[in-house]
Order: C-alpha cells, then sequence, then structure tokens
C-alpha cells in the first residue's frame, strides 16, 4: 500500500508539503463565487470536495489543470521505490499493489499487469462523467482542458484567459474530469472487492 511519499521523489508535491495544494491555492484567482472563494480559503480541500464539483466543475479542472496536462505529456517518470514492486512481481511475491496516489505512475512499471494495480483514489490519467459514467479518451480530454480551462499558474501562455465548462458528450452535463475520488465520494468499487478477496490470504501487508 503505497502513499504521496513514493510519488516526492518524482518532483509531485503532496497537498501540505511545501508547493502542495494547500501552500499554494489562491482563491481569488479562480473562476468561482465570492462564496465559493471565501469557502476555499477557509478549507483548500473544498476545491476537490463532490459538492463543490457539483455546482461548479471549474475550480478542480483549473486548480488540476498542469498535474493534467503534465501527465499526459509524461513530465514525471516512476522513482525506484515504483520499480520495487515491479521486482516483488517478478519474483512472484506481489498480490496487489494498492497506491493512494492518483498520478498514474505506477502503471509506468508495464511489467506489472494492470489489472494488479489499484489507484485506490482513482487516477488522474482516466477520464469519465462524474453524472453518467461515460468513459473519455484522456488524450481528448487534454485537448479540451489546454483550450478551455484558464491557467491560474501563468505556465501556460497558450492558455485561453477565461475558462469554459467541459460537458459530456452522453449526458451533456459539466462534469468531465479524471477519475480521482472527490472529497465525499466512495472510493472505488474494485478497492473493496480485491480487498475482501486479498487481505485473507496475503503472508505480508508492506505499508
Amino acid at each position: 500500500l503505497t502513499g504521496a511519499g513514493v510519488s516526492s521523489g518524482a518532483g509531485i508535491p503532496d497537498f501540505r508539503s511545501p508547493g502542495g495544494m494547500y501552500a499554494t491555492l489562491r482563491p481569488e484567482l479562480i473562476t468561482a463565487t465570492a462564496e465559493q472563494r471565501r469557502a476555499m480559503e477557509a478549507d483548500p480541500t473544498v476545491v476537490v470536495q463532490r459538492e463543490m464539483f457539483f455546482e461548479t466543475a471549474l475550480p478542480y479542472l483549473e486548480v488540476r489543470r498542469p498535474f493534467i496536462l503534465g501527465t499526459h505529456a509524461h513530465q514525471w517518470k516512476a522513482t525506484l521505490t515504483h520499480r520495487f514492486a515491479e521486482v516483488l512481481h517478478a519474483k512472484g511475491k506481489l498480490t496487489r499493489l494498492y497506491t493512494q496516489n492518483i498520478d498514474g505512475l505506477d502503471f509506468q512499471c508495464t511489467s506489472i499487469p494492470p489489472e494488479k494495480i489499484v489507484p485506490v483514489h482513482g487516477s488522474i490519467g482516466r477520464v469519465s462523467c462524474e453524472s453518467c459514467g461515460r468513459e473519455v479518451d484522456f488524450s481528448t480530454f487534454c485537448d479540451t482542458v489546454s483550450t478551455c480551462i484558464k491557467d491560474i499558474y501563468q505556465q501556460d501562455p497558450t492558455a485561453p484567459a477565461t475558462s469554459s465548462p467541459i460537458t459530456c458528450s452522453h449526458c451533456g452535463r459539466p462534469t468531465v474530469k479524471p477519475t480521482t475520488v472527490l472529497f465525499g465520494s466512495p472510493l472505488p468499487r474494485t478497492f473493496f472487492e480485491r480487498t475482501q478477496k486479498d487481505l485473507p490470504s496475503v503472508d505480508l501487508l508492506i505499508v
């Protein structure tokens, strides 16, 4: 079971570290109402809460924009700690890799079958509609993010000046996003199915 520390070595800050979301969030730059901005100032996690997302998806997408596009560009690489899981698999010792990280770096360890990796909090590299569940091609989604979502960090001169909603081609709602689990949402069903199967039979759980 891996967490944020595994990916910190790849240059990805966790929520609470310097450079993470809590430290860098500037609600005044985010597309939101005054009331929503006050809520973000009081609690930065509001940006990734389910209730806020269904009010407006733009804060989530604006904050996540660099992470989404950086993931698509393979900006970050799997670390030695990620590769340790590959060694366990090669030796026939890996039952399952559960990761709390949403960066998808575990899937760069291509010798591990994808079904052995369970992203407990979802993945930034997989996209679906939060309303109807329709899956969306990641590259297509990234193209849309690039042209529809403004860059609040002022790193991309080609970004639009204002954000516009990204709607689902199936249900028409503006709720398309990476499959990361929002605060207030349940964990993926796969997590519960796999843990129920795996935990009774493992000899050692590495955390």
